[in-house]
């Protein structure tokens, strides 16, 4: 059987995969000659991550798919009900990058935190010159630990994050309109384990009390932060957002950094992706990044065994 991973696919799992009898193709097809190719090579398994979309078409285009699989969480490139009425497994890998994601925002907000993302920019044109100027400019940053983080989406990737804060000693608040409490367990390098249980507020109060707040959620029509939401923050707040593009009204987010409501804010997604608005590019109170949440050697070894094991589960 054959596995075209379109938007590649780690060595392990590959090798996993190949192990397992399967022939793995790497080549990234262009979406406009993806049904062409599947049908040319009669391809069994399509494998995609972010860049790749299956939608209704290419499914009725290609018989021979018997598995989608998406390398990663959120399943928005996939028609996923429509391919499961055809008798197609979709299947994704909810928990392999949740850390990956977490560490992420941690090195969004501690950046930020002390202005590291204009430091950087700003010490090789001026270090030599100027030394004592932006020694004083950059003079005023804050610590995370004994700040409160508010947490919108408590499913896998927010726990992470969650946990992170935990062990920075941060105080953790969620809001969830599915999840009513959770057990975060630590597990230290020694074998220790500490326990903590959240149980979630309202969204409006995660949003009154956090000093930092991250979103965790899925896409969905309407922004979960826009101007109304800004409105009830405390002023000076920190904002992530490392789930999906349009969650945050960014026009309502430059202008909350302008005012001084948000003091900076991360990107890793963006509302027009992969040509983000030059407005947040040129803004000094943004740190960004081009979508790479799961980018970790790590995550992508995870993310590659746990689809190959789902593939030989379900075709062996």
């Amino acid at each position: 059987m054959k596995i075209l991973a379109n938007d590649g696919i780690s060595k392990s799992g590959k090798e996993a995969l190949e192990n397992g009898g399967f022939e793995v193709i790497t080549t990234t097809v262009a979406q406009e000659q993806l049904a062409n190719y599947i049908n040319e090579k009669q391809i069994d398994v399509l494998l995609v991550r972010s860049a790749t979309t299956v939608r209704k078409d290419l499914i009725d285009a290609c018989p021979s798919i018997k598995i989608v699989g998406r390398g990663g969480v959120g399943m928005d490139n996939i028609d996923v009900d429509y391919a499961k009425a055809k008798g197609i497994h979709v299947i994704n890998t909810p928990a392999s990058s949740s850390h990956s994601v977490a560490e992420l925002v941690f090195g969004h907000f501690y950046g930020l935190a002390r202005f590291l993302h204009n430091s950087n920019r700003d010490m090789p044109l001026e270090g030599d010159a100027n030394f004592g100027k932006l020694k004083k400019a950059y003079a005023k940053g804050v610590e995370l630990k004994g700040k409160t983080l508010g947490v919108l989406g408590f499913g896998r990737i927010g726990q992470a994050t969650a946990k992170v804060a935990l062990g920075a000693g941060m105080k953790v608040i969620a809001f969830d309109p599915f999840i009513e409490k959770a057990n975060l367990e630590l597990d230290f390098f020694d074998g220790q384990k500490v326990s903590f249980d959240i149980k979630t507020i309202s969204k409006e109060d995660v949003l009154k009390q956090a000093d930092f707040i991250t979103l965790h959620v899925p896409a969905q029509k309407d922004y979960v932060i826009g101007a109304p939401e800004f409105e009830i923050m405390k002023n000076g707040v920190f904002i992530a957002n490392a789930a999906r593009g349009g969650v945050v009204d960014e026009a309502a987010l430059v202008a909350a950094i302008q005012s001084g409501k948000v003091a900076g804010a991360a990107l890793d997604v963006f509302e027009n992706e992969p040509k983000p608005e030059i407005q947040l590019l040129m803004n000094a109170g943004l740190s960004l990044t081009p979508h790479i949440g799961a980018a970790t050697e790590e995550a992508q070894d995870r993310i590659g065994t746990e689809l190959a094991a789902q593939i030989i589960s379900l075709l062996k």
